[in-house]
């Protein structure tokens, strides 16, 4: 795999940590650990969203979910059998390993729920943009200049 430096850009830009940061992940992940679980991504909406990790084997208590900034972890961790039955397993071909999957977020994206179905772990998000940050229409008129008013407070 390619490796880039991305050093110098650090020295001649301002604000843009987070995005080198995330291709210098990017470019170091694992790809081992980056395949488990397998997940898609899909738009449900202008500004609605759903995840969907196949976690099969997995159970709501063995499953966290929790967002810090604009990155959201998703973990899972089987935990030990509780009948006290000792098994011998001939063949395991559905992985039940512990899993951490980090994603971050674009701005104003929140998480709104989640849940265990069928072996797929949906997660729904959205954006929202505050009212004060979308884009508004400023009115052309003829003659003098009319001042632009200020947004009103909500």
């Amino acid at each position: 795999m390619r490796q880039f430096d991305l050093s110098p850009l650090y020295r001649s830009t301002i604000g843009f940590d987070r995005l080198f940061s995330l291709l210098d992940q990017a470019s170091f992940a694992d790809g081992s650990a980056a395949s488990y679980p397998p997940y898609n991504i899909e738009r449900t909406g202008e500004n609605a969203y759903r995840l969907t990790l196949a976690v099969a084997g997995f159970g709501e208590d063995e499953l966290s979910i929790e967002t810090r900034q604009n990155a959201m972890t998703i973990k899972g961790e089987k935990t030990a059998r509780a009948d006290g039955q000792n098994r011998e397993m001939l063949y395991q071909g559905i992985a039940a390993r512990a899993f951490e999957r980090r994603f971050q977020l674009a701005d104003h994206v929140q998480v709104t729920g989640a849940r265990l179905e069928n072996g797929l772990l949906h997660v729904d998000l959205v954006r929202e943009i505050p009212e004060a940050q979308r884009p508004r229409s400023i009115p052309i008129g003829h003659g003098a200049p009319r001042p632009v008013e200020a947004p009103k407070a909500a």
